[in-house]
């Protein structure tokens, strides 16, 4: 048996047994970055005496809710002071320590939590026995406003720095738990994947992590000249003026996430990520893809991909095709710069249908193909893209944006709450690629039954994974070369 009572740096936490694992939840890993630690990069949690009890999630971060994730019900525990991490482990403590997977959450980098049923880490604990972390960080205007250029009780880049200090209390504590501090595997989708990006290329982290993967997004930024018209917009909504900065410390949390809608809606930003990693010469001095390009993360094995109609989970076929909506710049504002985009938006048909593939290609799988080739200079990398569908379901008969979670976590019954009811082929599905994950998780390499998975080189392997699982070399060859990659 494993000890559920663990002796931490700062303090002893009591766990629980839940369906076999061994489980601890809402323990800090940093200070509540509150009052003078509002927009200040995360300071090591206090220590306490006695025993905390570690059976409950911490709160959320405070965030706009246009609507709850799936499989969440009820009002949400949320709080600006929302920095803890949970913990999965299987029941039994053999001798060796364990690898460590640490699942960093999506949510456009404005929503989400590591709590939500979708990332129950058990049976990837119990199958895999491997250890699985899960965080919260900061979000929106309290984790990415650029505010380093207000002096120096301001940081910029906050919710990563916070993945950071999640990633140094792995490192410091986790062998407690019966974990392996150097064999860590950082994982995340969407914003999550985005986040590693950044990781990969920020000074702080190295160190902290031997392997990632990428699940539906790469390299994304701002500059800092955009995030800096972003800031000083807020600070006029909130009545804050450049001779009394200190107010920033004491306004109401709820306030300046309600400043950050106010934003969005005065520059129809729509989709547009007004909250993301900043270039910043302290946390990121450079671009993600110029650092990975020039080695900055060398010898780290990245697992990338995307799946196949990212873009329907957004822009779904009921919403009628607009006239109005320039498709040129569409491909524009999904990838500026582009040479050719005339060309590229005449490739997609002039529909809602189409809008969403151009969000698929470009937003997504492009930026991830472009991450692959840049890093497979520098270490191994394998690709894959998730492609299965269930053909009369009104949403999942698409591979939409964020699917390959449920079976990534084998959490398929959280399905039931889109009114989707996986069948046995489905459940096959998710053991296989979960045991993929697990397999780089433990060794570096993906592998999964009877499929021989070869790195993504010159020929572009990339792993299908559908009701059938095979290879295909350089898949969409011809959309690859017109997207310029």
């Amino acid at each position: 048996m494993r000890e559920l009572q663990v002796a931490t740096k700062y303090g002893t936490v009591q766990g629980e047994l839940l369906h076999g694992a061994s489980v601890w939840k809402g323990i800090p890993y940093a200070k509540p970055p509150v009052g003078e630690l509002r927009f200040q990069a995360p300071v090591q949690p206090e220590t306490w005496e006695g025993i905390r009890q570690a059976t409950q999630f911490g709160p959320e971060n405070i965030q706009q809710r246009n609507h709850q994730p799936e499989g969440v019900t009820g009002t949400p525990n949320e709080s600006e002071d929302s920095l803890y991490l949970n913990i999965w482990a299987p029941e039994e403590k053999g001798a060796a320590p364990l690898p460590v997977m640490m699942w960093i959450h999506g949510g456009s980098f404005v929503a989400g939590s590591g709590s939500f049923p979708v990332y129950d880490g058990t049976q990837l604990a119990l199958r895999g026995d491997l250890i699985v972390v899960t965080i919260n960080y900061r979000l929106g205007p309290l984790g990415f406003m650029h505010m380093a250029p207000l002096g120096d009780s301001f940081a910029t880049n906050v919710g990563l720095l916070d993945q950071v200090a999640a990633l140094q209390w792995v490192k410091d504590n986790i062998s407690a738990f019966g974990g392996d501090a150097n064999q860590v595997t950082v994982f995340g989708e969407s914003a999550g994947s985005m986040s590693i990006a950044a990781l990969m290329a920020m000074p702080a982290s190295k160190g902290l992590f031997q392997r990632v993967i990428m699940q539906s997004g790469a390299s994304q930024f701002m500059p800092a000249e955009q995030a800096s018209a972003i800031r000083d917009g807020m600070l006029k909504i909130l009545g804050v003026e450049p001779d009394n900065l200190q107010k920033l410390k004491t306004i109401p949390a709820e306030q300046i996430i309600a400043a950050a809608e106010t934003i969005k809606q005065q520059s129809g930003a729509g989709m547009a990520l007004l909250f993301q990693p900043v270039l910043d010469a302290v946390t990121l001095p450079q671009t993600p893809l110029q650092a990975i390009s020039e080695g900055k993360a060398k010898d780290i094995p990245v697992l990338i991909g995307t799946t196949l109609h990212e873009g329907s989970l957004f822009i779904q076929p009921h919403i009628p095709y607009s006239p109005e909506i320039d498709m040129v710049q569409a491909v524009d504002f999904m990838t500026p710069n582009l040479e050719n985009r005339a060309a590229i938006a005449d490739s997609y048909p002039k529909t809602a249908d189409g809008q969403a593939q151009v969000m698929t290609d470009l937003y997504f799988w492009r930026s991830s193909v472009q991450y692959a080739a840049a890093q497979q200079q520098h270490a191994p990398v394998w690709m894959y893209r998730f492609d299965w569908v269930m053909p009369e379901h009104p949403l999942l008969h698409k591979a939409v944006h964020s699917i390959e979670m449920y079976f990534v976590f084998n959490t398929l019954p959280v399905l039931k709450y889109m009114n989707a009811e996986p069948d046995e082929a489905a459940a096959e599905l998710a053991l296989k690629v979960q045991d993929a994950w697990i397999s780089f998780a433990k060794n570096g390499k993906p592998a999964t039954a009877g499929v021989d998975w070869p790195a993504y080189e010159q020929d572009r392997a990339t792993l299908i994974f559908d009701h059938e699982i095979e290879v295909v070399h350089d898949p969409e060859a011809s959309k690859r070369e017109l997207l310029g990659l």
